[in-house]
């Protein structure tokens, strides 16, 4: 599917709405579109590919399909073990700490993870740090102001991450699985940028958003409006020699 496009984005878009109904189907569909957009700066075929926070591999295996040689780093036990049994050689690990060598990856890579780590400047600087001088660092994340900022009590978290958690439960019956603050950090595009693009040692090969089906990079251009309508920040970063 040609990348941005609206038959992409309604694709993803679908996919989506059946997340707890088929996840194979949704992180599967995620994961091609996220290695397609790797491989229009670098080929995968024997690169090493660092899949940091990927929850049960779903990305990890299509790098590795793709020829890469690629490793999962997972801090949580549980979404390791999420659809039975993780990729061989998966490491439960910290992304704050990875247990790596500096400039060690090809492709460092993380998707929708930036949003729940209470720290996300040492995360991106860990992300930098065991990426090799011309590798290519891939983050994307969903930032708080957007439809899907709240994630599962998503959009009434713009009335408050409480009263949105509240009425989560009033609905379904359980509480919420993320709690702002917790698991769950208010991540803003335009620090985000402006932190990028201010390191000496990264340069921004592309800020876009991630799903939107056209003017993905226009739309990340706009202050204030970028924080609703971007939806999902993709940043596309080199490691500088």
């Amino acid at each position: 599917m040609k990348d941005p496009s609206l038959r992409r984005s309604l694709a993803l878009f679908r996919a989506f709405r059946h997340e707890q109904s088929d996840p194979d189907g949704c992180y599967g569909l995620l994961a091609r579109d996220a290695a397609d957009q790797v491989e229009r700066h670098v080929r995968l075929r024997g690169r090493v590919v660092v899949d940091v926070g990927g929850g049960s591999g779903h990305f990890t295996r299509e790098f590795r399909r793709r020829g890469a040689c690629a490793y999962l780093f997972e801090p949580d036990p549980r979404e390791l073990a999420a659809r039975g049994t993780p990729p061989e050689g998966a490491v439960l690990a910290d992304g704050y700490l990875l247990p790596l060598a500096d400039a060690v990856a090809d492709v460092c890579f993380s998707s929708n993870v930036l949003e729940h780590v209470a720290d996300p400047r040492t995360f991106l600087s860990e992300l930098v740090r065991v990426t090799r001088p011309g590798g290519l660092i891939y983050v994307s994340f969903t930032n708080w102001y957007s439809p899907w900022g709240g994630h599962e009590w998503a959009p009434w978290h713009y009335a408050g991450a409480e009263r949105a958690r509240s009425r989560y439960a009033r609905r379904t019956g359980r509480a919420a699985k993320h709690v702002l603050g917790e698991n769950l950090f208010a991540v803003h595009v335009g620090p985000t940028l402006r932190y990028v693009r201010a390191r000496p040692d990264v340069v921004v090969v592309s800020a876009r958003s991630r799903y939107w089906p056209f003017l993905a990079g226009t739309v990340t251009r706009i202050p204030g409006l970028r924080e609703v309508i971007t939806w999902n920040l993709l940043l596309i970063l080199r490691r500088c020699p």
